[in-house]
């Protein structure tokens, strides 16, 4: 079995732009996609925000035209799911449903998951009115009276950047005390167009083509009272997609993998990039290049081996 340069495991943004740059470098990538390719972009309606597409591009076209580039130049895709990986040995194995493959440098890109609230309209409506994204989305809600549903700073971000778009913003919690910080509360409560729904639950979404307002239950109560909006943003929290890698490469206490700025983790040879090593920014730009800097050190790195 031969032994390859680079196994780039994931295929959102800084997957398939990691794939463009080592394939253009000679590199021969092997990109493992997965069964759910594409990554959150895929649950994307409209982007409006990513450079290069004045009249916005669907989630899906951005991710079909970024694997049409990879593909271009040569990249090796696969479209199942890594099983297990070995980082603590070289060269690194990742094993793809029993198919074992090994390779001198791996770029980790398997993103991040939203914590949704596990209601059925909910996946039903998203894209329609539902949405995890305020950068990504507050601009379709203009004039327009949506929640936000979270009470951690993540969350009041998304509320007080929403107030630019909507006419009103409701935040919706399910305590009367925040995990959010002094600053950002203080930044919230003096914003005149956002009010507060606390101690209360989404228990539906309402709306059958799309948003038209959402079920709340009073958790002191259990009273239940419906909510005129025509968007709700859920805002509590990401997961990284990091099971696969736990005691391979340092994870920091939210199970984001550990990187400098360029990328490397804490095992040489392995960089990450994306949303599993961002928690802050979470946009398709920036997971983009990332994608393109960790792709930049795999090479300088393979050049130290002197294969």
């Amino acid at each position: 079995m031969a032994i390859r340069n680079v196994i780039i495991i994931g295929s959102g943004p800084a997957g398939y732009t990691a794939a463009i740059y080592t394939a253009r470098a000679g590199l021969s990538p092997l990109m493992i996609a997965g069964y759910m390719s594409g990554g959150q972009l895929m649950m994307t309606t409209e982007i409006e925000n990513f450079p290069g597409f004045p009249e916005a591009i669907l989630g899906p076209d951005l991710m079909e035209r970024m694997r049409q580039q990879a593909d271009r130049f040569k990249t090796e895709i696969v479209n199942r799911d890594v099983t297990a990986v070995n980082l603590r040995r070289k060269p690194f194995q990742v094993t793809v449903e029993g198919v074992l493959h090994e390779s001198h440098a791996v770029i980790l890109a398997t993103g991040a998951s939203v914590k949704w609230m596990g209601l059925p309209n909910e996946k039903r409506l998203l894209g329609k009115g539902v949405s995890s994204c305020a950068t990504c989305d507050g601009a379709f809600f203009r004039g327009k009276e949506i929640c936000v549903v979270g009470g951690g700073d993540t969350a009041l971000e998304e509320a007080i950047f929403l107030t630019k778009f909507a006419s009103r913003v409701t935040v919706i919690h399910r305590r009367d005390q925040f995990r959010a910080s002094k600053i950002m509360m203080d930044r919230a409560r003096a914003n005149p167009k956002i009010s507060w729904k606390v101690n209360a639950v989404v228990s539906d979404v309402l709306g059958d083509s799309k948003v038209e307002g959402l079920r709340i239950r009073n958790v002191i109560n259990g009273e239940q009272s419906d909510l005129k909006v025509e968007g709700v943003f859920v805002a509590i929290g990401h997961s990284p997609n990091t099971d696969l890698f736990k005691g391979h490469v340092a994870l920091d206490d939210q199970g984001y993998i550990v990187t400098d700025r360029y990328g490397a983790t804490s095992v040489p040879g392995v960089f990450a990039a994306g949303d599993v090593q961002d928690r802050f920014f979470r946009q398709a730009v920036t997971s983009a290049g990332s994608g393109c800097a960790a792709a930049i050190q795999v090479e300088r790195y393979l050049e130290t081996l002197a294969l």
